[in-house]
């Protein structure tokens, strides 16, 4: 089962200012999550708006049948995009999405938004 990172291209910090900003913050940390994830057990992908505009910048970690995350509050940096990536990974190893929190990368830790339960397999 393929953990995805879904990365808002549009999120905006509260320091954002188009006279000294030549794009969203965003797009800035889709690119570092996108360098980091190469090679590693996780697939990225970018949408534009994850509705968390006073968290950004933000991300999902997701894959079927298993607990889904919205981490925000993020600056787009090396080190945020590192964690979300290393954080991905235990949650791809994970039988059911739920990292214990001693294995948390320091990184995402105060990040988390909110849980989503996986969807049924069946309706009814």
């Amino acid at each position: 089962m393929t953990t995805w990172i879904t990365i808002c291209d549009t999120c905006k910090g509260e320091d954002w200012d188009a006279a000294t900003h030549s794009r969203p913050h965003g797009e800035d940390m889709a690119d570092l999550v996108e360098s980091h994830a190469k090679g590693r057990g996780v697939k990225t992908r970018r949408v534009s708006c994850l509705m968390g505009c006073s968290h950004g910048c933000n991300v999902a970690i997701q894959a079927e049948g298993k607990l889904a995350y919205t981490l925000g509050r993020f600056t787009p940096d090396a080190d945020s995009a590192a964690a979300i990536v290393d954080y991905a990974e235990l949650h791809a190893e994970s039988a059911n999405g739920q990292v214990p929190f001693r294995q948390w990368p320091q990184g995402v830790k105060g990040h988390f938004v909110t849980r989503h339960p996986p969807l049924p397999k069946t309706e009814g």
